[in-house]
């Protein structure tokens, strides 16, 4: 019965998917916005376990988290704009080097760079409207954004009323079934956001660290960036640390950034190997190359949104996968 049954489920998984393509800002708007249930429902509960009503539970939460967001703004962005006025010094002796080391080998680099100078006026057109769609899909993403948020707070108010409803919907038979998978995805979602905003905790705070020592410039942004990185799972960790090995390249030179990538790997190889496992369980341990393809199947369908959200949706798919089957 499994092939079958996963053959049914490739079946349901390409017409949602066909289907939520062409309703991906909503779509996403919902995901996200129970991914954030997820993060904020536990404090909720335990402060109405405390006796508070569900409105006040829910505003104190999210007036929390606008507190939190807002504090990280305000101490990152003086240490991002210092620091890049210290790169901008390393910038330009970077650029004396390369004109330097171009030299001996022969190349005229100002010839190069007006020659991009040119391509990039023959293709000032196609600029043009890639930066209108690039408006467009910001205008997306901030309304996607606020959709998402306004259902978090819907979903951390009532949402268990909601889902009970729409339980009601369903036929008396299948009630226990879809009650029992709807709990499930919850829970695994939950597990891993949970998981991956502790694992990036300890990225950033040992990598941010290590390049506070080393005196590399936007430490502290950097170190937030390997947080949000380890939420696009191999390839935002790779990403991080290479800005973070090539700033140290530009300001403090190639030892500096040698014992910075030394570092970074470092970190990443205790995280997978000894941090992930004992956070996310064996049932959301999924292998690097089943990760990758959802990344790019993700990104293909939804951009980057679809890129974060692909290793949850994957998670979510092969807890279900290997739930057992219902007796016949």
């Amino acid at each position: 019965m499994r092939p079958w049954r996963l053959l049914g489920w490739i079946a349901l998984i390409a017409v949602a998917g066909f289907c939520l393509y062409h309703v991906r800002t909503v779509a996403m708007s919902i995901v996200i916005g129970l991914f954030l249930t997820a993060l904020l429902l536990p404090p909720a509960r335990w402060l109405r376990s405390r006796g508070l009503g569900r409105a006040l539970a829910t505003a104190i939460v999210f007036t929390g988290g606008l507190l939190v967001a807002a504090a990280l703004f305000a101490l990152l962005v003086p240490p991002t704009v210092n620091s890049l006025t210290q790169l901008r010094d390393s910038v330009g002796k970077v650029l004396e080097d390369l004109h330097a080391l171009t030299a001996r080998f022969g190349l005229d680099d100002r010839e190069l760079l007006a020659q991009a100078r040119q391509h990039l006026a023959a293709s000032g057109r196609q600029l043009t409207s890639g930066a209108l769609a690039g408006v467009r899909t910001v205008g997306e993403i901030v309304i996607g954004a606020v959709l998402a948020v306004i259902l978090s707070v819907y979903f951390v108010h009532g949402g268990d009323r909601l889902f009970h409803w729409l339980l009601g919907l369903a036929p008396a038979a299948a009630r226990t079934r879809l009650s029992e998978t709807g709990h499930l995805i919850f829970s695994v979602i939950g597990r891993y956001i949970r998981g991956i905003a502790i694992v990036g905790a300890v990225d950033g705070f040992f990598i941010g660290i290590a390049l506070w020592i080393l005196g590399v410039p936007l430490a502290l942004p950097l170190a937030v960036l390997t947080f949000v990185g380890a939420f696009l799972p191999v390839v935002g960790a790779f990403m991080a640390g290479l800005l973070a090995a090539v700033v140290a390249l530009v300001s403090k030179g190639l030892l500096v950034a040698l014992i910075v990538v030394a570092v970074t790997v470092a970190v990443q190889q205790i995280e997978g190997h000894v941090l992930a496992p004992q956070i996310y369980g064996k049932a959301l341990d999924l292998p690097s190359a089943v990760i990758l393809l959802a990344i790019a199947v993700g990104s293909l369908i939804a951009g980057v949104a679809g890129a974060f959200l692909a290793a949850p949706v994957t998670s979510v798919l092969v807890a279900l996968l290997h739930r057992p089957s219902p007796p016949v």
